[in-house]
Order: structure tokens, then C-alpha cells, then sequence
């Protein structure tokens, strides 16, 4: 008798030989078939009941979904997701990571769910352009490695959000910050300062931006500016969401970050939220945060405070050349504030410090440490 991967892939065939490729078929319709093909089968038929739902399910995701890993999309427990090639898959739940049972059958599939989600993107994967960053439907972040850049097979790593976005009170009772601390960022975005967040990479930078957004007065026009859309901001009817994109061999000319600053400028903004900042378009960044645009924010990757500042000026360099001392003296008259996060060896991601910029004295950016985490002591995590 046939194993079960055998029959799936039979049967999956089988209904793609029988749609209708003249038209666009609806999801039910796909359903219908697959239901068809396998009672046709005169196996299949003494499969009990359950087994054959199994069996319909993992076609259709196959098909329409994201094969094996759309029971991992499901899970609400499951933050990361990352397929190494078809030796293993990895994800991580509550900080934990672990490797999960299941595989990719054949190259063949892994590289067409691939395709499935440049495509959902409106975007272009391949050996000339093996690195994609995207986003799926549900709000996912991913991003894809191909050969020949990845050495040992198709690489995925999708990064899920969850469905309803933390609140300020949530980061409060997961003790990330204390209600003290939160009032205080709460009045700096109501009162229009400009606010850097920083940390390293997993460390909650997109979800504490999210949280800062929250309290941006319904009134104003706000405008997001990112790689992949992450950002879900609440409570502004006046929001204008922009996305990057790559050049691709259909013709289509690259629109960067740096465009997008350029653009959002003549869009008559009252905040700027900058997703990431990462390159050269921290030129632009500060150019905004210097014409009046007061509320503005961003992310950037960072070990701590000082050491934001250092890759600004670094970034700042690489997108134009001026004088430290002048770079230095628009960051400080940009920024406000800066907050750092981290992630401890508990797991647990934490506000550790916020730092107020007070200005250049003798050609350096002035720190005053405002909140600060300090360690008491351990329990048992």
C-alpha cells in the first residue's frame, strides 16, 4: 500500500491535471475537486473519515496555502519560522526554539510555495536575484535566500505578528516597562518629539513603534515609510501607508526608501514614521526630522544609545559626504529621544534605557540618561 506522501502527491496531481486554467477557479471550487478525486479513489474510500479530511486539507494548503507550514501560520503560539532548505525547519515559540516535525518533500515544492509568495508580493525571486523581502497576506514578514547565494537549498524566514497588536498595557504586564515609564512616553508622542527606537535584531523595535503609535492624536496625517509594510498603526484615519520596491527584469525601476522620504516631504505630513532605517536614507530621515515634521519615528539596529548615534553619523556618511561635526549637529537638533531595547537571557524583551539628546557640546552628541533597567537580582528564569 501506498504511504500517505504518496497518495497526497497522486491525488494533488491529479487535480491539477483537472482545473480549469481558462478561468480564475475560487477556493471552494478547488475543494470541490480535491473532495471528487478522492472519493474516485477506490483506496481512499476505505480511509476513515478523519484521514481523508487530513488528506483534502494538506492538498488544498499544498495548492492554495503554504503547504507544511500553514498549520505553523495557524498557530498563534508560533512568532518565527525558519526553513533551512529540505534538511530541517525551525520556529520558535515563546522565545523557545525548536525544530519541527515535518519537511518539504521535494525542492521542487519549496521553490513554488517561494514563487507563490513573490508573487502575492508583486514581486521577482530568482538565481539573478536570489534575496526577496515580503510580507504575506496575514501582515507576515518574510524573507527568501536562493542559490547561489544560499548554500544548501531555498531559505525562509518568516517572522508573524500578532493578530490583534499590543497595547501599552500588555508591555506593562509582561513587565517590558513600568506604567511610569509608559506615561512618560505617552505625553513625549502627544507633545510631538521626535523619538528613535533602537535595539537588536528580535528585540520588539517594530511592535514598541507600534505601541508608541497608539498615542498619536486621531487628527493628524501620518505617513509610514518601509522595506515590507509591518508597521499597524491605530486610531489615524489619515494615514498613508508607502512600501519600497526592487528593480526586476520586467522593467520596473527601483523605488528606495530614500524615494519614498523624498516623496512623503510633498505629501503635506504632520508625522513621518521611517519603518527601519538601515543605509543612506538616514540622510533623508534627518532632513525630515529638521523641517519641521515634530513627532516623527523610526527603528534602527543598535547594541545600546551611544551606540545608535555612532551608526546614524556612519549611515549619514555613506549617503553623503559632510563634516562630523555638522552631521552631528543635525542629529542632535533632530532627535529627541532615543529608546533602547533588549532582549535578556530570560527571553524576555525589555525597555532598557531612554536617553534625551540635550544638544553638540566641543563636537559631540550630548546623552542625558532619563530611565535606565537595572538588574536586582534572579529568580528562576
Amino acid at each position: 500500500m501506498k504511504d500517505y506522501e504518496m497518495w497526497k502527491e497522486e491525488i494533488r496531481k491529479k487535480v491539477l491535471a483537472n482545473l480549469d486554467y481558462s478561468k480564475e477557479t475560487a477556493n471552494e471550487e478547488v475543494r470541490e475537486l480535491i473532495r471528487e478525486c478522492i472519493s474516485g479513489n477506490i483506496v481512499l474510500k476505505t480511509w476513515p473519515v478523519q484521514e481523508r479530511q487530513l488528506l483534502e486539507e494538506d492538498i488544498y494548503c499544498s495548492l492554495r496555502g503554504w503547504d507544511i507550514l500553514q498549520k505553523l501560520l495557524d498557530n498563534e503560539e508560533v512568532t518565527e519560522i525558519m526553513v533551512n532548505g529540505l534538511e530541517c525547519i525551525f520556529v520558535e515559540k515563546a522565545g523557545n526554539i525548536e525544530e519541527y516535525c515535518e519537511k518539504f518533500s521535494s525542492e521542487e515544492k519549496l521553490r513554488d510555495l517561494i514563487q507563490r509568495i513573490a508573487a502575492g508580493c508583486n514581486r521577482t525571486v530568482n538565481e539573478a536575484s536570489p534575496i526577496l523581502d515580503a510580507r504575506l497576506e496575514n501582515g507576515a514578514r518574510v524573507n527568501v535566500v536562493l542559490n547561489p547565494v544560499a548554500l544548501n537549498g531555498p531559505i525562509i524566514t518568516i517572522r508573524r505578528f500578532p493578530k490583534n497588536p499590543i497595547t501599552m498595557e500588555k508591555l506593562i504586564a509582561h513587565n517590558s516597562l513600568t506604567k511610569e515609564v509608559a506615561e512618560y512616553l505617552k505625553a513625549l508622542v502627544k507633545a510631538g518629539y521626535n523619538i528613535f527606537v533602537s535595539g537588536g535584531t528580535g528585540s520588539g523595535k517594530t511592535t514598541f513603534l507600534n505601541v508608541l503609535s497608539q498615542f498619536i492624536p486621531g487628527d493628524e496625517r501620518v505617513i509610514t515609510i518601509e522595506d515590507s509594510a509591518e508597521l499597524q498603526i491605530q486610531g489615524v484615519s489619515n494615514l498613508v501607508r508607502l512600501e519600497s520596491r526592487n528593480a526586476n527584469t520586467e522593467g520596473c525601476q527601483e523605488i528606495s526608501i530614500r524615494d519614498l522620504i523624498k516623496t512623503a516631504l510633498r505629501m503635506r505630513p504632520d508625522r513621518i514614521i521611517v519603518g527601519e532605517v538601515r543605509g543612506a536614507e538616514a540622510v533623508d530621515m534627518m532632513q525630515c526630522l529638521n523641517t519641521g515634521h515634530d513627532g516623527s519615528m523610526s527603528t534602527g539596529h543598535a547594541n545600546s544609545a551611544p551606540d545608535m548615534l555612532s551608526r546614524l553619523e556612519s549611515m549619514i556618511l555613506v549617503g553623503m559626504e559632510m563634516p562630523l561635526n555638522a552631521i552631528r549637529k543635525q542629529i542632535s537638533s533632530g532627535l529627541d529621544i532615543i529608546v533602547h531595547l533588549g532582549r535578556l537571557r530570560d527571553r524576555s524583551r525589555k525597555v532598557l534605557e531612554i536617553c534625551e539628546i540635550t544638544g553638540c557640546e566641543e563636537g559631540e552628541i550630548s546623552l542625558h540618561k532619563l530611565f535606565e533597567f537595572v538588574e536586582s537580582g534572579e529568580d528562576e528564569r
